[in-house]
């Protein structure tokens, strides 16, 4: 099983890489680029999409050359196959927010047919379905909301992939293991090309991708088998695109903005401003972060309850604290 995972995390990588600049092309010559419109986007020349095309081909491909497959598998890499193709319609320009969302809820469908779904046994039936579409959709559209700077969204979701990885081989879940491991290989390939200056951007394909898969993985593995809290592990994992969620949200609501409204008041760009300005800097950082947050995730899942509430208790101020000095910074202008 080590030969096959390593087999399937090295085919997704060189499948990746050879499979970006064929991307990068292909996004060029149909003029799917993200512009710069001195607004939101500052790069000083156009970057093609197709990216994430890139990256959900990569993972298919190896998964299916090396791994076998069961229905709960296929169920996984359908529903992922459905909001790629939503957002790669949508990198073309023609899906309303609400189109997009109906295609996420399609692909939960898929996957609560199937069985996979938030178990927690304290919660009614009914509101273990709620929960599943609303951490499914929602990390979906975190994601997509946190992909605003040159290897930001990659890299977070290596990261995260990485832990969701060790949580795998400790619960003996080889098959989400072998998933997790081609998933990390396709987006090492992609980071290549993607940190800065970025030379292709993942797109919605890949960021939707990138949060349907990464959620599914989270929800199907055990982390309350010591503390009965454990089920807090993933949020943890998946802490940073989950809080600047919620950060934009409170802050485009409490300015009469619509959520799905582009704005650059992510926390990630006013930390870039605090950094005077670098990218590298600003990701870098919060990619430690990330690190942190996930190993606290580990930790939970062996902690007393007592221990946890206030481990999460004092995590919760800190990032409360530094989200509040970061809404003190200016927002990004042209």
């Amino acid at each position: 099983m080590i030969i096959r995972l390593s087999l399937g995390c090295a085919l997704a990588f060189l499948l990746s890489l050879w499979a970006m600049p064929q991307a990068r092309r292909a996004a060029l010559r149909f003029g799917i680029v993200d512009a710069p419109d001195g607004n939101l986007k500052h790069q000083e020349e156009p970057v093609p999409y197709f990216g994430g095309l890139a990256v959900f081909a990569a993972f298919l491909l190896a998964y299916g050359m090396i791994f076998d497959l069961n229905a709960s598998v296929l169920a996984l890499l359908l529903a992922s196959s459905i909001v790629a193709m939503v957002g790669l319609i949508d990198d073309f320009g023609v899906l309303t927010p609400l189109a997009k969302v109906v295609g996420q809820l399609i692909a939960v469908f898929v996957l609560l047919r199937a069985g996979i779904s938030v178990h927690v046994v304290a919660l009614p039936w009914a509101v273990r379905i709620l929960v599943t579409i609303l951490w499914l959709v929602g990390l979906s559209n975190a994601f997509n909301l946190i992909d605003i700077m040159d290897g930001l969204a990659g890299s977070i979701g290596t990261i995260a992939a990485i832990y969701l990885l060790a949580v795998a081989v400790i619960n003996g879940r080889w098959v989400v293991a072998s998933l997790t491991v081609v998933l990390i290989g396709a987006l090492l390939g992609f980071l290549r090309f993607n940190f800065a200056p970025a030379r292709i951007y993942f797109g919605d394909c890949g960021s939707l991708f990138l949060g349907m898969t990464l959620g599914a993985l989270a929800m199907v593995m055990q982390y309350t088998r010591s503390n009965p809290l454990g089920w807090l592990a993933p949020v943890y994992i998946l802490a940073v695109p989950l809080t600047d969620t919620v950060y934009v949200s409170v802050l485009r609501l409490r300015a009469g903005k619509k959520i799905y409204h582009g704005s650059p008041d992510h926390f990630p760009l006013r930390l870039r401003r605090r950094l005077g300005g670098s990218t590298v800097a600003t990701v870098l950082l919060i990619d430690v972060a990330a690190v942190v947050l996930g190993a606290c995730g580990l930790l939970v899942m062996w902690l007393s309850p007592r221990a946890t509430l206030w481990l999460t208790a004092g995590v919760g101020v800190g990032v409360l604290a530094v989200l509040i000095w970061l809404a003190r910074v200016p927002m990004e202008t042209g």
